[in-house]
């Protein structure tokens, strides 16, 4: 008997589609474009899980639907392949972290092909293939040969950087360093997690509470010579550009909030000499305020330079390179044992610490703007990795500064007068017992005195620009980004390290020629780690590791890349992925960019659209690139948790507890609120469950409210859905559906096997409807018939049309299907399913369920795929009802429907309603007082 059968459909088009490179995507588009790109996955050893095919069958049905509307759809897919899992995996089993890789890849690859997604598998790529990262190194050339310049703010080439003549003096050393320190791509020192223990540096979800996830041994955070990336010269244009974009703004303001821009000022606090401080403040008055600080400073970032007055002590951080230099002798002692305690703690760690600690150094800054010295203390709350790694402290205007002050006594003086403020205490305030964060009028400020903040902001920077102490300056949260790795599996780095004759570097960097490229990693006889704080590539073979060129010996960079560094730019790759002489043909790319649907989780909401948007604008910069976003458009789908978990409570005695009864006591412990008694958390099966409002119950005893709740899936809570075994049980279009039918596709959505049970029940009557499936052959049912649909199967037909037309353009999928639903339930009791009706449901189908609609469209006697099929259209006129019902309340209650002409006048609906031999039932014999009667929408009648 012919019935729905998954398990044979979908694998037999599956074939179809790959055999004929159905969704293969011209080279240039031939109509109108579109470019949906998904966020493509890491290839984990797990496969995909449900969460995956949320926004791939999204992004899926955008693109069948748009391709039956004519436009050229370019839809890849690939492999964000790199990752710290392969190189776990490589060091248990020394086998090379390619392997494991490409497996893991084949496994997803069969996976998405299993769901039907009409990718160009011609145009697949991993960011691990060597003709793939050959072009990110070679863009790593570009940002290493480029400036920003703050003036024009665009980068330029390296080579039209202006050389002060000062710098020319020196020499060519002194002209190559000077471009260095300008480069975007630069080398700076950066705090790593090193494990002597395990002999490694470790990345920083290896570690945890100070100690290693493997074996739990001691971390300690060294300083390493790191490539960093100068971001943040493009903050401005990040922050700008995003309202250029088609975004959610809640997707942009943490894009905002992670830049951080703010307006304040840099200051430097003298702390050489005493004797010579009169020397410098007068030297500076000349020579003007410096770029980079000399050593005589501590150059601080505020954005409150109104407080300067206020400034009591200075805090550097425990790695701040001055540490050694400010201890005094007698202080040595406990600032080394403090600064050991702050290696072995996270910056998160240290972050969100509320216990401040410190040790003072001995030494004191000098105040430029009091001449007055201040106590410089270490404290783990200031980040080495934020800002200068030292700031000034105004502990009677900042709350962290004013706990720390008062944990170690240090004397606190108010500057700002709150005035009137509601609710704070402007005595306490002056005197220093309250910390006041706000803005307010200027006191204890010498000259400044009296000053408003915003007014006292800009003279004292403007002050402090013409004395050379300081500067205005916008700065942001947002830091360079930290992008070299200690691994052995990432992009290597294309630079060389010049040698002396010694085979010490020189410090002078020389980048691989591009014609040079790809820098391949080198074969590693074993994976173990070496043990020595550097990179694990420092143990490649030495004709690896070593060049010559022109007669001069160069070390290779051992650093790799991040896992970041190929999700920067592989949607410019997919445009054109087997050019072998450009990152991207210039044409082929002004033809298809900007991807114009960008859909994937929200939690790559902020760095990995910061990073990859820094990337393009620099490409932008450089001629690259003909668009100055890379993505127009951005959807982030909602997480799938898994199935609803139930929870009943229990007394000792075994007799249920309702939830709301149900707290915990001083100790954390379960108790009843009444009584007080301890009680346990018992497991409640979903068949033993039922729904009861917004709440769910004991089905054996509605009395006993329990508690539901959705958990995100996980190995250790076992409610993994793996979709494969979906697949196997209810075929692939029952999953697609399924997942856009839980709800809106932003929201968080429960899984549940009924809900996907619910969907096949769906594409069975579907198939029921078309197809005889008491047949022995498969043959139409013998209701589908050559007839033209009459007037009310015609209504149904063009309002189904016109609404998942609409519902599917706003990405509405939910409401689409319902709308599907609705259209199957009807025509299934229409004695005769006029063909031309089964057909368009079909092709409305078609971008949710492909596999059955193929079937279906070739039962229905065509040929070909309906891949290229138009869409249905419809027509407006017959989606509009002739008459339409409009309830009928008699005070206040609904006591009736009528069905009036749908350009019923007033008097015509109250005149119906009074005909109405129900509602004539209810007023008889009533006082009618008013009849409020809304067009279109009800009748009410106001009675006594």
């Amino acid at each position: 008997m012919p019935r729905y059968n998954p398990a044979l459909i979908e694998p037999k088009w599956q074939k179809y589609w790959e055999r004929n490179s159905t969704f293969r995507t011209p080279e240039f588009p031939s109509g109108p474009k579109l470019y949906v790109l998904d966020m493509f996955p890491y290839p984990s050893g797990d496969g995909l899980h449900v969460g995956h095919p949320e926004g791939y069958t999204a992004t899926d049905i955008v693109c069948r639907f748009e391709r039956m509307r004519g436009k050229s759809v370019l839809h890849p897919m690939g492999f964000d392949a790199f990752g710290l899992p392969a190189e776990e995996h490589a060091i248990k089993t020394n086998t090379p972290p390619r392997e494991s890789t490409e497996r893991n890849i084949a496994t997803f690859r069969r996976q998405l092909k299993m769901l039907g997604f009409s990718y160009d598998w011609d145009r697949e790529l991993a960011t691990t293939d060597v003709d793939y990262f050959r072009w990110t190194q070679w863009i790593f050339l570009v940002l290493f040969d480029t400036w920003f310049d703050a003036e024009q703010q665009r980068g330029r080439p390296i080579a039209e950087l202006p050389i002060p003549a000062e710098v020319a003096d020196q020499g060519e050393d002194a002209i190559h360093q000077y471009q260095d320190d300008h480069r975007l791509a630069f080398q700076s020192d950066a705090l790593v997690n090193w494990c002597p223990a395990l002999g490694t540096v470790l990345a920083n979800e290896e570690v945890k509470d100070g100690k290693s996830e493997r074996g739990g041994h001691s971390v300690q955070r060294i300083p390493l010579r790191q490539w960093m990336l100068r971001i943040t010269a493009y903050a401005d244009r990040l922050e700008r550009d995003l309202e250029t974009l088609h975004w959610s703004e809640s997707i942009k303001q943490m894009q905002r909030d992670w830049i951080g821009r703010s307006v304040g000022a840099e200051v430097d606090f003298y702390i050489g000499s005493r004797a010579d401080y009169a020397a410098w403040k007068a030297n500076r008055a000349l020579a003007g305020y410096p770029r980079k600080p000399d050593e005589d400073v501590l150059r601080i970032y505020t954005t409150r330079p109104d407080t300067l007055f206020g400034a009591t002590y200075m805090v550097i951080a425990p790695e701040h390179p001055f540490v050694q230099r400010l201890t005094t002798p007698d202080r040595q002692a406990a600032v080394a044992a403090y600064c050991a305690r702050a290696a072995a703690r996270s910056d998160r760690e240290r972050q969100e610490d509320k216990e401040k600690t410190g040790v003072f150094t001995g030494s004191y800054a000098v105040n430029p703007v009091n001449d007055q010295e201040v106590p410089v203390w270490i404290a783990d709350y200031v980040l080495i990795s934020y800002g200068t790694g030292a700031i000034m402290a105004v502990p009677a205007h900042d709350t962290r500064d004013s706990e720390f002050a008062e944990m170690f006594r240090i004397p606190i003086i108010a500057v700002v007068d709150p005035g009137a403020a509601p609710g704070v205490n402007r005595e306490a305030v002056l005197a220093g017992r309250e910390c006041f964060a706000e803005e307010g009028v200027a006191v204890n400020s010498g000259a400044y005195s009296g000053l408003n903040t915003a007014a006292f902001k800009q003279k004292i920077s403007d002050d402090l620009t013409a004395r050379g102490l300081g500067r205005e300056a916008v700065n942001s949260k947002l830091r360079d980004w930290l992008f070299s790795r200690q691994r052995f599996w990432g992009e290597p780095f294309p630079i060389l390290h010049e040698l002396d004759d010694s085979d010490r570097p020189t410090g002078r960097l020389r980048a691989v020629a591009a014609e040079d490229l790809p820098v391949d990693l080198p074969p590693l006889s074993d994976f173990k780690p070496h043990g020595r704080p550097e990179p694990p590539l420092a143990k490649a073979p030495e004709d690896w590791l070593y060049v010559e060129i022109d007669g001069r010996r160069y070390r290779r960079e051992t650093n790799t890349m991040p896992q970041w560094a190929g999700s920067c730019w592989y949607y410019l790759r997919f445009i054109d992925p087997l050019n072998d002489q450009a990152m991207i043909d210039p044409a082929k790319e002004k033809a298809w960019m900007p991807v114009d649907l960008y859909v994937g989780g929200a939690e790559h909401a902020v760095l990995h659209l910061l990073y990859a948007r820094f990337w393009h604008k620099v490409l932008f910069d450089r001629g690259y690139v003909s668009t100055a976003e890379p993505f127009q458009r951005l959807v982030n789908q909602g997480m799938i948790l898994g199935e609803m978990e139930f929870t009943t409570y229990r007394r000792a005695d075994g007799t249920a507890v309702s939830a709301h009864r149900v707290m915990r006591d001083a100790e954390g412990m379960l108790i009843d609120r009444d009584s007080g008694e301890r009680i346990t958390e018992a497991k409640v099966e979903a068949d033993a469950a039922e729904k009861q409002g917004e709440s769910f119950v004991l089905k054996s005893d509605p009395a006993i409210r329990i508690d539901s709740r959705a958990y995100k899936m996980s190995k250790s809570r076992g409610n993994v859905m793996n979709p494969d075994e979906i697949v196997r049980d209810y075929g692939a279009d029952a999953l697609r559906l399924y997942e856009m039918f839980m709800g809106p596709l932003e929201a968080t959505k429960p899984w549940s096997m009924a809900g996907v049970n619910g969907v096949r029940n769906f594409l069975d009557r579907v198939w029921r409807m078309i197809v005889d499936d008491r047949s022995e052959t498969v043959v139409l049912h013998a209701a589908v018939q050559d007839a033209k649909p009459n007037e009310e199967q015609n209504r149904i037909l063009h309002r189904t049309i016109m609404a998942v037309t609409a519902d599917t353009a706003r990405m509405e999928f939910n409401t689409a299907l319902a709308r599907m639903m609705e259209f199957t339930n009807f025509f299934t009791r229409q004695e005769t399913r006029p063909k031309s009706a089964m057909e368009r449901l079909v092709l409305l189908l078609a971008p949710y369920a492909p596999h059955i609609a193929e079937e279906l469209w070739h039962i229905l006697g065509h040929e070909q795929t309906l891949a290229y099929e138009p869409w249905p259209a419809f027509d407006e006129a017959l989606t509009k009802e002739d008459t339409i019902e409009i309830p009928v309340q008699i005070k206040g209650k609904l006591r009736g429907r009528i069905r009036v002409p749908a350009q019923a006048t007033a008097e015509e609906m109250e005149q119906t309603a009074r005909s109405d031999p129900r509602v004539a039932e209810w007023i008889e014999g009533k006082q009618i007082v008013k009849v409020v009667v809304v067009p279109g929408r009800m009748v009410n009648f106001v009675a006594k």
